[in-house]
Formats: structure tokens, sequence, C-alpha cells
């Protein structure tokens, strides 16, 4: 997993997202609504674009600064937010029905190849260009990352030595295991294969899992690298240092017939400009000071000069 530089980490003590990524996947399970999960047609290139998003704070924000960016170059925009998880999410960009959506590129594969072994961001995005169906592009992905980890306590961390996930493998089999509702369907065959590790038992413990953690309801915990609870309920991230987890980086994926070359060069240029320290920062705003996602979506496309 991506390790966050020192400054984001200083920002990230102040911020809070609620994303949930079911072990490589920051897009959290729902149902959408009956308003939300409409399956039209795209509409053709130069057209109105329709973009959407998870339910959960950080692609909200995402989305809400994709849709501000393409109003900026004057194309026809509606957005559907909050929509549900990846499994509802792709069918609905596949067929048109969404036009635009904020994806994470680990995840993104590991969903339409689940025997690929990519893990750096130049495997990844090269894999998924040859993976996507022809409906679908991914464009240029932002350096910017939200990515998983297994996370423990800090007493537990001394208490037993753990520094590593693979330090893990030794004490896990008497270890309860928390994250999203796909977390154990995603990831425990994963974590056999590259670490060997077999939990005592596995829970949903969806966004509060960092603080299921903290009060011992869960040993370990997939807890997400842009929360802040890392650092305020005092947890220790432990390295991935076999790379069960693909890089993240943010990145738009779009249905291809529905977007022009408009489309692609503004939300290239949002990819250009979006770092981790960057996507912390705002969502300290989003999610601890209560901004309105669409606000700070403007602010930070002000200060890039996006619009």
């Amino acid at each position: 997993m991506k390790r966050l530089l020192r400054t984001a980490v200083v920002v990230l003590s102040a911020a809070f997202t609620l994303s949930a990524c079911g072990g490589g996947d920051p897009l959290t399970s729902a149902s959408p609504s009956p308003a939300d999960s409409g399956s039209a047609t795209a509409p053709a290139s130069g057209g109105k674009v329709v973009v959407g998003s998870a339910n959960f704070p950080e692609n909200v924000l995402l989305a809400e600064i994709y849709a501000q960016a393409l109003e900026a170059k004057g194309v026809q925009v509606e957005k559907k937010l909050n929509i549900g998880s990846r499994e509802v999410l792709y069918d609905q960009v596949k067929g048109g029905g969404l036009t635009i959506l904020p994806e994470y590129a680990g995840s993104l594969l590991a969903y339409v190849d689940k025997s690929s072994t990519a893990r750096t961001k130049d495997d990844v995005v090269a894999a998924l260009k040859e993976k996507l169906p022809a409906e679908l592009e991914i464009l240029e992905p932002a350096a910017a990352e939200d990515n998983n980890s297994l996370t423990v306590t800090r007493a537990t961390a001394e208490k037993e030595g753990l520094t590593t996930i693979e330090d893990l493998a030794k004490v896990a089999k008497g270890y309860a295991v928390g994250g999203p509702p796909e977390f154990q369907s995603r990831q425990e065959q994963n974590f056999k294969d590259v670490y060997g590790l077999e939990f005592k038992e596995w829970k949903k413990t969806g966004a509060a899992t960092a603080d299921a953690i903290k009060d011992g309801t869960v040993q370990v915990g997939n807890v997400f690298t842009t929360d802040p609870k890392i650092v305020l309920n005092d947890l220790v991230s432990l390295k991935d240092s076999k790379s069960a987890f693909a890089a993240e980086n943010v990145t738009p994926l779009v249905h291809k017939a529905g977007v022009d070359d408009t489309v692609r060069t503004a939300l290239n240029a949002v990819s250009a400009k979006l770092d981790t320290a960057g996507l912390v920062a705002l969502m300290k705003r989003v999610a601890v000071d209560k901004d309105d996602a669409a606000v700070v979506a403007k602010d930070w496309l002000t200060q890039n000069g996006l619009v």
C-alpha cells in the first residue's frame, strides 16, 4: 500500500474520510436509489454527460470536482451522486447510464480481472487498458491515492512485534478482522496467497473500522490511508511489504461513446493537479469541518486555475 508523504500525514491527523473500500475497493456497498440507477444510453459526444459517484464523501467530492471542471469548459453536466458500490456503478458506466465515474485504479482492475498480479501504478494502468471492455476507457490517473491498509492498535503492534502484514501471520488465527461488507470476499484468498494470513473471524465494521479496532471489537481492520483515525486513535498501519494491495490512484472511468476531447482534456487537467496531500486536505474540510463538497470542489478548482 502506498505510504503517505510526511506532509500528507500531518494534514491527515485533522481529516476524516468515511471511505470504505472492502479490501482493495474504495467504493462502498449500498443499494442505489431508484432515481440513481438509470441505464439510459450515454449521450453522443459533445452532448450532456452524467457524472456519478459512490456513496462515501471522498468519491462525492471527486465527482463534484469532475463535474465543475467540465461545466467550466461549457460541458452540460448532470450529477448522480451517492449511488452505491462498484457492483452497481460499473455496469451503469458500461451501459451509458453514467458517463463519468471517479475510480481507484487497483480496485477497478481487481474487479475486471481477479487474476491480475499488477501492483504498481504503471502496471495497473496498462492492465486496465488491456482488460476494460470496448465501451469503457480510463483517462489519466492522478498522483492522489486512497489505499488500503491492515491496521492494529499501537499496543497490539508493540506487544506482538508487528511492523508488517507479514508479521501478522504469526498471530492472525487468534484475531478478528474488520472491514466493509465486501472485504472478506475480495481479500481473504489474496491474504492467504500473499502472506499466508488466516483470521479467526471476519466482521463487517464498515466506516467504523478504526473505532472497532480501538474498542477491541476487532484486533485488525481494513482502514484506509486517508482516514485520520489512524493518527487520532493512535493506530498502526502495517507495512504491505509484499504488495498485497495494488496502487489506488484516483482515475476517471468513462463511457467512451459519451465523451469528447473537451471532456478528456478537462478531466486529465484535474488529474494532473490532484495529489494525495491535497486530497486529504480537501477531505478535512468536507468530513471534519462539514463544508459542502460542491464549495470545496469549487475552491480547489479555482486555486488550481481550472475554472
